[in-house]
């Protein structure tokens, strides 16, 4: 898995979708910084926007979601390392399916989508 993988899924919802602004914003990583990355993006009409140097407050919520994620999966999940993309495909479920948010009035991401979203 490479930083690719994500960021191809991205590219396939922005074809999906390209009526919308879309802007992905990351830290100044170098991968983010290189060349390939950043030319992977410009002809899918994707804007890309880096928080400055230092400050993580730029992207708080996902600073936030973050660090969630490393606490519950090495505190809750006890993650071993031994098959990654199986341990965070049951984080990811456990997250959006089991695990309410006080955010979203206790319930979890995918009720309040149901609850929610509105039908097109």
């Amino acid at each position: 898995m490479t930083y690719t993988n994500g960021l191809n899924d991205l590219i396939k919802l922005k074809e999906d979708y390209p009526e919308y602004k879309t802007v992905l914003h990351s830290d100044q990583g170098a991968v983010y910084a290189s060349k390939n990355y950043n030319d992977l993006l410009g002809p899918c009409g994707i804007i890309h926007s880096m928080s400055c140097a230092g400050t993580p407050t730029d992207n708080a919520a996902m600073e936030l979601i973050n660090g969630w994620i490393k606490s519950e999966l090495f505190t809750d999940f006890h993650l071993q390392g031994e098959n990654i993309e199986e341990e965070m495909a049951a984080y990811i479920k456990f997250f959006n399916e089991e695990r309410p948010a006080y955010s979203l009035g206790y319930l979890t991401p995918r009720q309040y989508r149901k609850t929610y979203a509105v039908v097109q």
